[in-house]
């Protein structure tokens, strides 16, 4: 039986399951934030996201960015990924960039949600984490 816990769950080993601070994850540990979308906007987003731009796609890597996913369910999108180097690095890359700039301009129409009164992305924290057991080789 899987049972959940009280209070956040650090991350396991490998860096599995999301961290509650994102300014304390370790390279490599999953980082969990959400964004709400506007009614409507939902295929416009999913569009731009099969089209990202190959700058900005160049851009995540150059700030370290990797295993990066977004989830969508109904206006809700759920973005995990990974960092090389901590997310502080990524910060710093991409809020100096024109391209970030530029592609924030260019979906900001389609969000109803996407950060706190400070700027700050909505992260999410661990609840629950099973690592078990990775397949054989």
């Amino acid at each position: 039986m899987i049972r959940p816990v009280a209070g956040p769950v650090p991350a396991g080993p490998g860096g599995v399951g999301p961290a509650a601070d994102p300014g304390a994850a370790r390279p490599g540990e999953q980082l969990c934030h959400v964004y709400r979308l506007r009614p409507g906007a939902e295929g416009e987003y999913e569009r731009r996201h099969a089209e990202i731009w190959p700058e900005m796609s160049a851009l995540l890597d150059e700030a370290g960015v990797y295993d990066y996913h977004i989830y969508r369910h109904g206006l809700l999108l759920i973005c995990v990924l990974r960092t090389r180097d901590g997310y502080p690095r990524v910060r710093r890359v991409t809020g100096a960039s024109a391209v970030q700039a530029r592609w924030t301009r260019s979906l900001a129409h389609l969000f109803a949600e996407i950060a706190d009164a400070d700027g700050e992305p909505l992260w999410a924290y661990p609840v629950f984490h099973h690592a078990g057991r990775p397949p054989s080789a």
